[in-house]
């Protein structure tokens, strides 16, 4: 690993090892994909990491490449201690807003993460604390947590998350775009693009569109 590249991930650390040093063990990092799509399911990343992890290359998702983001996929998955992922409908956020509909992805995500905790039969069950990525007032099932603005890119843990939640959310859409090859969603992922929207304009609306979000278009 590059000297350059050690030195990043020494820093975005920072917070973890202090924790560490305060003795809490498990730390557990959430991070979301999705909110601003007009297509698509929001999906919501928990995931505790080694105390020693030091994955190169690991980053807010929006700064790596869709390519590498697969790789460290792969790389933190296996890595991890463990990890849940909470995917909410594009039905479900028309009916109860984006917001709402993240943090119940965030409920979704904590509970798959102590059930993959205790099929591993780890020594712990639950976090011991959560870094979330900007979000407040959120259920946490009596896990202390710290909300940290622009979190992807300042916490180690919320960063693996953020790779895990955009790269889930990618392949979903990706198939998707099997099933309603003339919006592109491979392309786009769901977002509002210009191809996207002309698309629409063009096809109307396709089941995986959030109604809510598109009331300016059709």
């Amino acid at each position: 690993m590059k000297e350059k590249e050690l030195e990043r991930l020494k820093e975005i650390r920072k917070i973890e090892e202090e924790l560490y040093l305060k003795g809490i063990n498990s730390i557990a990092g959430i991070d979301e994909a999705g909110r601003g799509p007009l297509a698509g399911p929001v999906v919501v990343a928990c995931v505790v990491m080694p105390k020693d992890s030091m994955i190169e290359g690991v980053n807010d998702s929006k700064k790596v490449s869709e390519k590498k983001r697969e790789k460290l996929f792969e790389e933190i998955t296996k890595e991890a201690l463990g990890y849940g992922i909470g995917i909410v409908s594009q039905e479900e956020i028309d009916k109860i807003n984006i917001l709402n509909a993240t943090k119940e992805g965030l409920t979704l995500a904590i509970k798959e993460l102590e059930k993959d905790l205790q099929e591993k039969k780890r020594k712990f069950e639950k976090p011991e604390i959560i870094l979330v990525d900007a979000l407040t007032k959120i259920d946490t099932d009596h896990i202390p947590y710290r909300s940290i603005i622009k979190g992807d890119s300042k916490s180690y843990s919320i960063a693996a998350a953020s790779i895990i939640a955009k790269v889930t959310r990618d392949r979903i859409m990706r198939q998707w775009d099997e099933v309603y090859p003339m919006y592109g969603f491979e392309k786009h992922k769901g977002y509002g693009t210009s191809a996207h929207i002309t698309a629409i304009k063009e096809y109307g609306l396709c089941p995986l569109h959030r109604r809510s979000f598109v009331k300016n278009i059709v």
